[in-house]
Parts: structure tokens; C-alpha cells; sequence
């Protein structure tokens, strides 16, 4: 074995910026250096901060490289495996060689996130090494299917793709129910704005998802599997694909697994990206070749799933954890999170954060905990305004919220919900009416318009949003879209519908003002909303007459001589683009009050 290993983080963000050339130049040099038997070099997934990216990782020396580009790769070889000097320039920051030395790695819990970004995804040697497949074969060699459920039931496992339902519960209720064959399913389907969990997982580690879905298989009776992914997921596909070809080979997956008579394996379904294939009764119908739309719901796929059989339908990451408690045990799982809300959960950073990326935390930590210590805050000195949390099914909860735990229950109380993980971070600029406006759209375009209320309704909100924020807003439009949403979610067919209008309700809820000032004043007051927009002004305090401002400006209407402050904006001319405002290195530009 190599004293040094060389992790060069290849999920699809590095890979966007270069990573694999990172590797291939790391390579080169380390043969040139004479260094093969000494250093190994492993693509892995995702390690985290995608902000820092691309990310290197040398251990046993423990020094992570951030921001990592092709050229650093000879100095890194030439200082670091040769000299023994760490490349300060390419730490996170000064004196922060560590992952356990850097806040965004050292509050979080990694379960799930384990593997990602220590081992090779398309190695599942590496996956056993690290104990992979040890839980399975406890599954199939000396556990019954009662025993299975009954680990899940008690460790208090909910599933990760919104709704939070007991997993156990639902094992139990496809177990209990009459008919073969049976099925499992896992739905991959991740279509949340801002929400990359599920696509980091299966990049990084799929062949925890292949064990989860095994031993569910084991656990109901079941002989065949499905994962459901979107195509837009082309690095997961292939790296699922090689994994389910791995575990065939090694026999964990196909005919008498282990010699036990358990039988399973699982094939690939591609979504064509449809957000509505998320919901289980419309992620059936795809598989089946079907449009992917929703029916009523009972029967339950539990009771009446693909092709009309029992069928056990859960997310990725609800999957990856299950080996964590066969594996370490129901009580141990049990030991980290709330009450009522157990184990890990993963998260997407994204919007206005200074450290993007994916995390993993205890179900139970604070809003607070999540965006200031591991996320870093809000970049360029602005505050926090609001956390949108659950995609477009969740809410916005405003900065005053921000000791708010992290679980279903306080989340529900507060009006959003957990969904899959993704957590946008909006800072005060937003214009809170405007992304509301964002997600009606996006839910708007999304239905399948299979139910009056989604097919009408949502529509109907966002039309009402787009005259509010064009200035065209009346002073009843805050109690129809409530009326409105009201009956979307008391009538839409499926939980899509149902929850389209928490964003609606959520910023009306802790942002009417930002409505009243677009419908009363006529203004928006962040200046998001072009026909609301308050003109640019120039504060002649801090203008230092760079002339930037002139020179980005399309029609002419910042006026000044360079050096000799300060400018001003002709009002007249100025069409609020905003890219003086974008431009100024002094933040002289701002907003002016509206004459």
C-alpha cells in the first residue's frame, strides 16, 4: 500500500472546473517525481465545499487543498509529497491544514456522506474494505425479514425525500401485504431548485444505496429493483451502472445472494426530468412506460405499486442509511438526533452563503448552526433575510427564525418543511414577493395538470404574483391568494399540489409588508422588481470617481469626470440595469428614493 493517497474530489461541481485534468497532471508529476509506489492517487465524490472547489485532499497527512487549479498540481507534488512543506496558498485559510480544523467539516455528523470523498466510487473494493456489503450479508445470512423491519421501526429512521413517514412503518405495511411479486423502488428523482443531495450521493457512494435497496429487498420479499433517475444525472448513471455490474460480479446482487436462496437485482429507469415523476404514484407510472402522472391515493403502492403489486418506494439517501443501523445497531442510530426526528440529515447549500456545497448534521441543529457556523454566513457584509427550506414544497423563514431546530415538527410549525435538503440562503436584497413569484412559476410549469387544482389554482397565484410585482398589484390580492392556496392544499391530488403554496403562504406569513409596499406604495423595496424598481442614485460621500460606473453603463446615463468626484445618474436615462451598481468597487451606487 502507498504511504500517501492523493484524493482529488471528482464530483460533477470539481469536474466543472477541472478536476480530472488536476488528476491526470497530479499523475503525471508524481511519475515524474519517481513517486508511484509512494503516492496513490483516487478521484472520489463529493467532499463538501464546492464553493472551495476543485478540492485535494493528502492524507495520512490530513491537508486539504482548496480551490485547487491544473497548474497547482507539479507544486503540490514538487512542495508537499517531495519537500514536505504544505502549499499555503491553496488552504482554506491561514494556519487551516485540517478538515477538522475547518468549521464547515468540524460541526458536521457524516453517516451518509461517510464514503463521499474518501474512496473511489467506481471501486467497490473500496466500498467492502470500509466494511460495504457487511450489513447485507447479516441481512440475508442471519436475520428474518420480522427482525429487518422490526431494526428499521426502532431506530426511528424517517424517510428523507420531504414527508418524513416512519420507514419501518412502511416496510412493514409492504411486507404484511398480500401478493407477489413485490418491488423496491428508489426514487432519484431530485427536481428541487437548489438541490444536488441525492445526485452526491449516488456520484459518491452508490453502493450504499445498492445495500440499502438489497436489504429492504430482503425485508419485504421482494426480487427485483428499480432506481429511478433523472437524466440529467449523467456522472450518477454511470457510476450506478458500474456499481450494479461490480455487485453482480462479487454476487450481492442476482441469483441466491451469498448462497442463501435470496434472490434480487435492480435495473435503471431514466426520467426525462418531469419535477411530478418525484411523487411515488407518478414515479410508477413512469417506470411502467405510462405518463408520468398521479392518481388517488389509497390504494398505497404498498398495497397496489408498479404493475398493480406491493411495491416499496424510498429516496437515496433514505437507502444509504439503512447499513449504518444494521451495521452499528437500532439504539446507536437512534442516539443522534431529536425525539422524534433520528440520525443525519444531508443538505444542499446554496444562494447567498458563503460556503455552498452539501453538508450532513444532526437532525435537530439550528438554522443558526447551519448557515453561520458551517455555511460561513452571508458574503459581502450583508445580512440575512430569509432561509427558503424544502424546495418548492417548503417555505421561506425569515433571519428572526434562525434558532428554529432543524427537525419535521419545529420546520412544519413554522411553515416549511425538511423536503429532500436543499436550503437556499437569501440575503437583503431579495425582494421576498419575487421568489415567491420564482417557485409558482416553476410549480405552475411542472404540474401535469392531471387536477383542477393544480391545473387552475397555481396557476391562478402565480398570475396574481406576476401583476403584483409589475405594479399592477390590488389591494385584495393578499386575501385571494390566501383563499386560493387554501384550496389547493385542501384539494389538489397529490402532495406536489397540495404543498405548491407554502412558499405563497410562508413569505405572506413573515413578509406582508414587501406585498403591502409593491401594492400600496407601488415600490419594491428591494429593487428586484424592474416596474417597481427605485432608480440608482450615487452617494457622493463614497464616490471616488473610478468612472466604472460610466463604463459599464449602456445608456449613458452615469455622468462624471474621472478623478474628480462624484458622479451622478441621470434619472431620466437610466433604465435600472443595475450594472453600475454591479460594478462599483466603493458600494457608492445605491438605491434612491423613488420622487
Amino acid at each position: 500500500m502507498s504511504a500517501r493517497e492523493v484524493r482529488v474530489c471528482s464530483g460533477t461541481a470539481c469536474r466543472s472546473a477541472g478536476a480530472l485534468e488536476i488528476h491526470a497532471r497530479l499523475a503525471a508529476a508524481v511519475e515524474a517525481a519517481g513517486l508511484q509506489d509512494a503516492v496513490s492517487l483516487t478521484e472520489t465524490g463529493c467532499m463538501g465545499p464546492c464553493a472551495k472547489g476543485p478540492v485535494v485532499h493528502v492524507v495520512p497527512d490530513d491537508v486539504l487543498y482548496t480551490g485547487v487549479s491544473p497548474n497547482d498540481a507539479e507544486e503540490i507534488v514538487r512542495e508537499h509529497l517531495v519537500a514536505g512543506r504544505v502549499v499555503g496558498r491553496l488552504l482554506w485559510a491561514e494556519g487551516l491544514e485540517s478538515p477538522s480544523q475547518i468549521p464547515f467539516f468540524a460541526h458536521q455528523r457524516k453517516n451518509v456522506l461517510a464514503n463521499s470523498g474518501a474512496i473511489d466510487p467506481d471501486r467497490i473494493e473500496a466500498y467492502e474494505a470500509g466494511g460495504g456489503y457487511g450489513a447485507l450479508r447479516r441481512a440475508v445470512s442471519e436475520m428474518t425479514p420480522e427482525r429487518i423491519v422490526a431494526a428499521v421501526t426502532e431506530s426511528g429512521l424517517r424517510g428523507r425525500g420531504g414527508a418524513g413517514f416512519p420507514t419501518g412503518r412502511k416496510w412493514r405495511f409492504t411486507l404484511d401485504a398480500p401478493g407477489r411479486p413485490k418491488y423496491v423502488v428508489c426514487n432519484a428523482d431530485e427536481g428541487d431548485p437548489g438541490a444536488f443531495m441525492d445526485r452526491a450521493i449516488l456520484e459518491g457512494d452508490p453502493h450504499a444505496v445498492i445495500e440499502g435497496m438489497a436489504i429492504a429487498a430482503r425485508a419485504i420479499g421482494a426480487d427485483r429493483g428499480y432506481v429511478y433517475v433523472r437524466a440529467e444525472y449523467p456522472l450518477a448513471i454511470s457510476r450506478l451502472r458500474t456499481a450494479l455490474a461490480q455487485a453482480r460480479d462479487r454476487g450481492w446482487l442476482g441469483e441466491d445472494v451469498l448462497g442463501t436462496g435470496f434472490s434480487f437485482d435492480i435495473d435503471l429507469r431514466i426520467g426525462a426530468g418531469a419535477f411530478v415523476c418525484g411523487e411515488e404514484t407518478a414515479l410508477l407510472a413512469s417506470i411502467e412506460g405510462r405518463r408520468g402522472a398521479p392518481r388517488p391515493r389509497p390504494p398505497f403502492p404498498a398495497q397496489s405499486g408498479l404493475h398493480g403489486r406491493p411495491t416499496l418506494i424510498n429516496n437515496v439517501e433514505t437507502f444509504a442509511n439503512v447499513r449504518t443501523i444494521l451495521r452499528d445497531g437500532p439504539e446507536a442510530y437512534s442516539a443522534v438526533g431529536t425525539a422524534s426526528s433520528k440520525g443525519t440529515k444531508v443538505f444542499a447549500l446554496a444562494g447567498q452563503i458563503v460556503n455552498t456545497g452539501l453538508v450532513e448534521v444532526p437532525i435537530g441543529t439550528t438554522l443558526r448552526e447551519l448557515v453561520f457556523d458551517i455555511g460561513g454566513g452571508v458574503p459581502k457584509g450583508r445580512d440575512l433575510k430569509a432561509i427558503q427550506i424544502g424546495g418548492p414544497s417548503g417555505g421561506c423563514l425569515p433571519a428572526d427564525l434562525l434558532d428554529v431546530p432543524i427537525d419535521y415538527e419545529s420546520l412544519t410549525e413554522h411553515g416549511a418543511i425538511m423536503g429532500s435538503g436543499g436550503v437556499i440562503v437569501l440575503d437583503d436584497t431579495a425582494c421576498m414577493v419575487n421568489v415567491a413569484r420564482f417557485f409558482l412559476d416553476f410549480t405552475a410549469t411542472e404540474s401535469c395538470g392531471k387536477c383542477v387544482p393544480c391545473r387552475v389554482g397555481i396557476p391562478t397565484m402565480r398570475d396574481i404574483l406576476v401583476r403584483i410585482t409589475e405594479g399592477a398589484g390590488e389591494p385584495d390580492d393578499l386575501d385571494r391568494l390566501r383563499e386560493l392556496a387554501a384550496l389547493v392544499k385542501s384539494t389538489a391530488l397529490c402532495g406536489l399540489g397540495q404543498t405548491a403554496p407554502n412558499p405563497v403562504l410562508s413569505t405572506l406569513r413573515y413578509f406582508e409588508d414587501e406585498y403591502r409596499a409593491h401594492i400600496e406604495d407601488r415600490i419594491c423595496p428591494s429593487g428586484v422588481c424592474e416596474s417597481l424598481a427605485p432608480p440608482y442614485a450615487i452617494d457622493p460621500e463614497t464616490c471616488r470617481a473610478c468612472d466604472r460606473c460610466a463604463a459599464v453603463c449602456p445608456t449613458g446615463a452615469a455622468l462624471g469626470t474621472p478623478g474628480e468626484p462624484p458622479y451622478e445618474i441621470d434619472e431620466a436615462l437610466c433604465i435600472r440595469c443595475g450594472a453600475c451598481f454591479k460594478a462599483c468597487p466603493f458600494d457608492a451606487v445605491t438605491r434612491g428614493a423613488r420622487s
